[in-house]
């Protein structure tokens, strides 16, 4: 049975800083593409970041840039993402995602989600 199990989310200060972890269980963690991706209250899905199998570079969302960093230990089958200079906009439930299947890159599974609030 495919898992995932996002944590690390929390309410912190703009320009804080937080790294979310997303555990993987249920099949071969190294041959699918994985994504993070964010629901702002009230708003719609919102794709963050991809990261690939072997090779190939990391993709994010423009507004994020420069501020975050997908990465991905496959010994530990965990996808993370690492958030800087966090802004209000940040804000939402961020699920991990899977690939549909091997050699696709569309959504598959999703995690249950995890809260980052950023406010004073």
């Amino acid at each position: 049975e495919v898992q995932l199990v996002e944590s690390g989310g929390d309410l912190v200060q703009p320009g804080g800083s937080l790294r979310l972890s997303c555990a993987a269980s249920g099949f071969t963690f190294s041959d699918y593409w994985m994504y993070w991706v964010r629901q702002a209250p009230g708003k719609g899905l919102e794709w963050v970041s991809s990261i690939s199998t072997a090779y190939g570079t990391p993709l994010y969302l423009d507004s994020v840039g420069g501020r975050f960093t997908i990465s991905r230990d496959n010994a530990k089958t965990t996808v993370y993402l690492q958030m800087t200079d966090l802004k209000p906009e940040d804000t939402g439930v961020y699920y991990c995602v899977r690939a549909r299947d091997v050699g696709t890159i569309d959504f598959g599974y999703w995690g249950q989600g995890t809260q980052v609030t950023i406010s004073s």
